[in-house]
């Protein structure tokens, strides 16, 4: 039980980002803790942060391929905004670090799948563009221009909530 609960927030933090969706998050999170119970011995002896990060990673982008026919390309959805963006790394600086954590996971839970799943692989789960395109079973070009373009989605959310001006 201690185990589960040293834990719990980081399997589920993972799987909400991933999946946008609590309740799916909430499954996933279950289902890796039922395969952590299961492997225990072996997953207590190694890096089991780890482990479970991998876990449900992987957990996540399974449950999201089943559902891959759903997504639509960003092109198809918002034909004209194909514009660049320069995003400033200190825009959120003046925050707390769980009041920007917060904004931070509400933006990217606004965001469509094809956008959100990139950007966290890339900048949460640290994994390269071709590793991306691997997982997702999309082009490299695909992942760049998703994750240029949800990172422009999230700026613009930002931007929305008032927390972010608009003179950039």
């Amino acid at each position: 039980m201690a185990f589960m609960r040293a834990y719990q927030d980081m399997v589920f933090s993972t799987a909400m980002r991933l999946t946008g969706n609590a309740a799916v998050a909430e499954d996933i999170a279950q289902e890796v803790f039922i395969k952590a119970h299961a492997q225990f011995r072996e997953v207590r002896s190694g890096s089991p942060g780890g482990w479970l990060k991998t876990v449900t990673t992987n957990l996540a982008l399974n449950h999201l391929t089943r559902y891959r026919r759903r997504w639509r390309l960003f092109s198809e959805i918002w034909p004209d905004a194909d514009a660049d963006w320069a995003v400033d790394d200190t825009l959120l600086a003046d925050l707390g670090a769980e009041q920007r954590r917060r904004l931070i996971d509400d933006a990217l839970q606004r965001l469509p799948a094809h956008q959100r799943v990139p950007l966290v692989l890339y900048h949460f789960e640290e994994m390269p563009y071709q590793e991306i395109a691997m997982q997702l079973r999309i082009s490299l070009p695909k992942v760049k221009t998703d994750i240029r373009r949800g990172r422009a989605a999230l700026l613009n959310l930002l931007k929305a909530s008032g927390i972010v001006r608009e003179s950039l």
